[in-house]
């Protein structure tokens, strides 16, 4: 296996969370519904059936370009892609082919170095190494924007299988994020796919929940030897993967199965596989496409569409700040260490009501740090600003009453207490536990247990 380099690209599909489908005025707010309740003639392909497209799916899929670094033409156009499935009830999808919405952008992406990647949680935060994780530019060939399918479920009636089809689905709109074939490991991949997950959210476009089906991950994986440069003149591609551990888990063994085909001289077949979450295996499914088999031509009850650029310095303006954006700000404003940076900026309602609160304990005296460490130790509901400004009141208390006192305490409880100091530093985390005690029984007032953990922490550490 050392002898050869993964290449791998990622097609990630992600439902638009619009209120009517694609190409016509049902709910798009399938899940969970009775099936084949949110259907018309469109969305079922019947004959006359005229589309209409969805504008804010569009206004969705560029607001995602931009974030994507993507270049957005002035023109593009929807085609039809034939294919005979019955999940496509017209036996034709409309889809993008060679003009689409968004197209030549990039993600980048932060692996941790291989000195880091078993650092534990709790030391990773005073790890300084951990910010310098090697960051990475993963091309973006194109965003384009197409309708979903109906949903296949197999099922025994009186013994038979058989395959039932909801088409609640099928017309819902569908943005198609394909990357360059620019990663080389499962980690770098598992990475990508959840980089892009974030920026959607933040961007309020999709929920991306992985488990309703509204984000789903397509790696594409082949084998070439170390050294060599141009890509493997085959690639097996793994269907609708429904979660980052499973997609990881499938380019692993993918990468694996390939290792020992080539090994015995063979080259791999380029096939379409499934993943076998039971089986913790890939399996056959059909043999790849090739976009000539999907006979692409304009769609032609849709016209094509020309686009100002008043329109594209709107949307940007519409854009918030992105997770990379936050994340230098809150380096250069806040100090904080990178890790807890990156579990602060994860979504936009931790990192809001954290700044919120620190707009709160400013004129306390109250620091951002002390705030992120109860933020991230306690994970408390911060949704009401009265919880907030409960937490910024603890740390008040913490300030006012014990600061000139605390540190005095723990150097006495530590000196004092010997054996304990040497127990944790062999890994006995109960000591710690034990001197926590020791300190709150000494300082005989009201202290937040965690910030005299970290405390404790840094004063062992020295």
């Amino acid at each position: 296996m050392n002898k050869y380099e993964p290449v791998i690209g990622l097609e990630v599909h992600i439902e638009l969370s619009t209120r009517s489908k694609m190409f016509c005025q049902c709910s798009s707010d399938y899940f969970g519904k009775e099936p084949n309740t949110h259907t018309c003639p469109i969305c079922l392909g019947l004959p006359g059936a005229m589309p209409k497209a969805n504008s804010q799916a569009i206004e969705y899929t560029h607001m995602l370009g931009l974030a994507l670094n993507c270049q957005i033409p002035l023109s593009s156009k929807f085609d039809r892609k034939n294919y005979f499935y019955p999940d496509l009830a017209k036996g034709f999808q409309i889809s993008q082919y060679d003009l689409p919405f968004s197209q030549n952008g990039f993600l980048e992406i932060q692996i941790a170095s291989e000195h880091t990647s078993g650092v534990s949680k709790d030391a990773a935060r005073h790890t300084p190494e951990v910010g310098q994780a090697r960051t990475k530019k993963i091309g973006i060939t194109r965003a384009h924007l197409e309708e979903d399918t109906g949903k296949l479920n197999h099922a025994t009636i009186d013994g038979r299988g058989v395959s039932l089809i909801d088409f609640n689905r099928s017309g819902v709109p569908l943005v198609e994020v394909v990357s360059e074939p620019e990663m080389n490991s499962s980690e770098e991949a598992k990475a990508y796919a959840q980089k892009l997950q974030q920026i959607v959210r933040y961007l309020k476009i999709s929920d991306v929940d992985m488990e309703k089906g509204s984000m789903r991950i397509e790696p594409n994986v082949s084998l070439r030897k170390k050294g060599e440069k141009s890509l493997p003149n085959y690639k097996v591609e793994l269907k609708n993967i429904n979660s980052f551990r499973f997609a990881q888990a499938a380019i692993e063994y993918e990468i694996k199965r390939q290792a020992e085909i080539l090994d015995s001289g063979k080259i791999p077949v380029q096939e379409t596989r499934g993943w076998n979450e039971f089986k913790n295996q890939t399996v056959s499914q059909r043999s790849k496409e090739a976009a000539h088999d999907y006979r692409y031509f304009p769609e032609p009850d849709l016209p094509p569409f020309e686009f100002n650029k008043n329109y594209f310095v709107k949307l940007k303006k519409s854009i918030p700040e992105l997770p990379d954006e936050k994340f230098k700000r809150f380096q250069d404003e806040y100090k904080l260490p990178p890790y807890e940076i990156e579990i602060l900026t994860r979504g936009q309602k931790v990192a809001n009501d954290f700044e919120e609160a620190v707009k709160i304990g400013n004129p306390l005296g109250v620091t951002p740090r002390q705030i992120s460490i109860v933020m991230i130790n306690k994970k408390p509901d911060m949704g009401p600003a009265s919880i907030i400004k409960g937490i910024v009141s603890s740390l008040t208390i913490i300030k006012v009453a014990t600061a000139e006192e605390l540190h005095e305490i723990i150097t006495e409880i530590l000196a004092k207490h010997q054996k304990a100091v040497e127990d944790y530093k062999s890994g006995k985390e109960n000591a710690l536990s034990f001197l926590i005690g020791q300190v709150m029984r000494k300082a005989g007032s009201k202290l937040d247990v965690n910030s005299v953990k970290s405390m404790l922490q840094e004063k062992l550490r020295e």
